[in-house]
């Protein structure tokens, strides 16, 4: 028993049965009766697809990562599924990649499952420093269906972003950081995308202010990982530098366990501040300070935004900033 079964049996297109599934107001009571009681009679489920049919709408949401596997966007996803499944959608994931070619590739396969919206989650999807890497694929994606962009900023017609203050946060970590005495700051990175640019130019702003020059050796590139960057770290025992501030709590910690392999004392010789408040921060000692960049609230004020412009309540913001909070704890 399906849905083209049931609009036979009733003698009622698809569409209609679809539109007394979802209790639309566009049907006489005596066709909706009619419809309902055939459904109770044969004990029809309607699925998802059945339950859009006729009503430009299948209740679903697209979500895509470059990869499920950070624990940022894993946090984010769990509350975006949470917060829509309480609103009565369900959601297809994918994961993308890095590559623009590949996220490229995802979004067309997104798409093809009629999706009601799509939210984006991670900075890497509003460009890089990659000159080949534009985000002119999103826009195309946006004349389709809305665009939600979590944790970065893309300007066009029927996109909305929702994003930390990284610029503003990473000013202020530096600027406490060159307060407590510390003028050899270390900045350790694993990205170059618009979220990583924007802690990195907050950095460099703070250390200009303070009258401190920009040492470009002093920005270290690495992948993210604790045990990489323990042992790269060696690689640069010529840096003379009394604080680290690192743009993920995995690296940070990564550099706090080199540290202790060399007999240094955190946070007396050497300060050092993580980045997304994750639960790795509790599980050091001393415990990490680290950034709280909202990621629950940014996903559900994107939840918020979305719902607003499905439901056609007016006017959305196409950018909201959350600000960020330093977590002050051990190692600051």
């Amino acid at each position: 028993m399906n849905i083209y079964d049931i609009a036979q049996m009733a003698n009622v297109s698809i569409a209609t049965v679809s539109r007394v599934v979802n209790n639309s107001p566009k049907v006489s009571d005596k066709t909706r009766r009619k419809v309902l009681d055939i459904i109770d009679k044969y004990g029809y489920t309607p699925n998802v697809f059945a339950q859009g049919l006729g009503l430009n709408t299948m209740h679903t949401i697209g979500i895509l990562v470059p990869t499920i596997a950070d624990l940022y966007i894993s946090r984010a996803v769990a509350c975006l599924e949470e917060r829509l499944h309480e609103m009565g959608y369900d959601i297809i994931l994918g994961c993308s990649g890095y590559g623009a070619k590949q996220k490229e590739a995802h979004i067309e396969m997104m798409l093809s499952k009629r999706i009601d919206a799509l939210v984006l989650v991670g900075s890497t999807y509003a460009g890089s420093d990659d000159e080949s890497h534009n985000t002119d694929y999103i826009q195309k994606a946006a004349n389709t269906v809305p665009v939600f962009l979590i944790n970065g900023l893309i300007e066009g017609d029927n996109i909305y972003c929702n994003a930390a203050e990284d610029y503003r946060a990473s000013y202020e970590v530096t600027t406490e950081l060159i307060k407590k005495g510390r003028r050899r700051i270390v900045f350790l990175t694993d990205s170059k995308s618009f979220s990583a640019n924007e802690k990195k130019s907050g950095y460099e702003q703070a250390l200009r202010d303070a009258g401190i020059d920009i040492i470009p050796e002093m920005a270290l590139f690495m992948k993210n990982d604790i045990d990489t960057v323990k042992s790269l770290f060696c690689n640069y025992d010529f840096l003379d530098y009394d604080a680290v501030f690192a743009t993920d709590d995995a690296m940070a910690i990564g550099v706090m366990k080199y540290l202790k392999t060399k007999g240094k004392s955190i946070p007396e010789d050497v300060s050092v501040v993580g980045y997304n408040n994750s639960m790795f921060c509790i599980c050091t000692t001393p415990e990490l300070s680290s950034v709280d960049n909202k990621v629950e609230l940014v996903a559900t004020q994107t939840v918020k935004s979305l719902k607003a412009v499905l439901s056609k309540e007016g006017n959305v913001l196409h950018k909201n900033m959350v600000a960020c909070e330093l977590v002050r704890r051990g190692t600051i």
